[in-house]
């Protein structure tokens, strides 16, 4: 039996930016430098507004001649690629949504070997390898094509309990757009950020955030001891609100969370609720 699963991730979408300026057009928009996608490296980045709060993540990874690949949330892909075509500007590149394509993950022991996949691009997750790989294929095709070799079909929550146990965002499911800041959300840790590229647009407020520790808060990883409370559920301690819950599946969750009451004896509860946090091996606390 096979130790690997793969989940189709729905709600995930692919947009192309081609053209000869592709590299040097996003390397002035997102968190991430660019010029280090190769074939089979991709990197995790974020598009923020100009006051350094989340619009979109994305990873970016190399794709056919001339175009990079942007794997985003599908159901903000289109208000994305609009954006983007607005910064074009006279920059020679060209932005369309890529329908016909889906993605998924392979994950478990060992997938991070599971790297070439013929007809599909595949990439390890740069933000942990223990995510496994990402798979960007032809619509229809992606379940045939891992299933043919050997790895086993997985459900999305499958893969979500995965995630949530690590700690990881997903999108706007745990960044509220135009509120989220990238250093209370794992990106510094989880390789969604380059220091050294230079400017980009909200690079100003997220510099200043790490150079003078401003982060106050941070999204950690919460098992529940209940039926879990749905996302936007305030977490208290002491009956002081202390955070708020965001995606979960089960009995697991990520919340924001003020780091002192993460670190704290506790007890946190949402909605009358047990909520124990833990703090993730990748992740830095001052």
């Amino acid at each position: 039996m096979s130790v690997l699963s793969f989940s189709l991730l729905p709600h995930r979408s692919v947009i192309a930016v081609g053209g000869p300026d592709r590299i040097e057009f996003l390397q002035g928009l997102i968190s991430n430098d660019t010029t280090k996608v190769a074939p089979g490296r991709a990197v995790w980045a974020a598009l923020l507004t100009p006051q350094g709060r989340f619009l979109n993540d994305m990873f970016v990874v190399d794709g056919e001649a001339d175009t990079l690949l942007l794997e985003t949330e599908r159901e903000r892909a289109p208000a994305l690629a609009k954006k983007l075509t607005l910064y074009k500007l006279r920059s020679k590149v060209t932005v369309e949504e890529r329908a016909a394509m889906e993605v998924a993950v392979v994950f478990g022991a060992g997938a991070e070997k599971v790297v070439q996949i013929d007809g599909a691009i595949s990439f390890v997750d740069p933000r942990l390898a223990e995510l496994g790989v990402r798979v960007l294929a032809p619509a229809g095709t992606a379940a045939a094509l891992l299933s043919a070799r050997g790895i086993t079909a997985a459900s999305l929550d499958d893969y979500d309990a995965l995630r949530l146990s690590l700690g990881v965002p997903d999108g706007s499911r745990d960044l509220p757009v135009e509120k989220a800041l990238l250093l209370e959300s794992g990106f510094d840790e989880l390789n969604g950020v380059d220091w050294k590229k230079g400017c980009y647009m909200g690079q100003e407020l997220t510099a200043r955030t790490k150079y003078r520790a401003l982060v106050r808060k941070r999204l950690f990883p919460v098992s529940v001891e209940g039926a879990l409370p749905p996302p936007g559920t305030s977490v208290h301690l002491d009956g002081k609100e202390v955070g708020e819950l965001r995606s979960g599946s089960g009995r697991r969750a990520l919340a924001l969370l003020q780091t002192e009451a993460a670190r704290g004896p506790g007890p946190l509860t949402a909605d009358g609720v047990q909520v124990v946090p833990a703090i993730p091996p990748w992740m830095r606390l001052a």
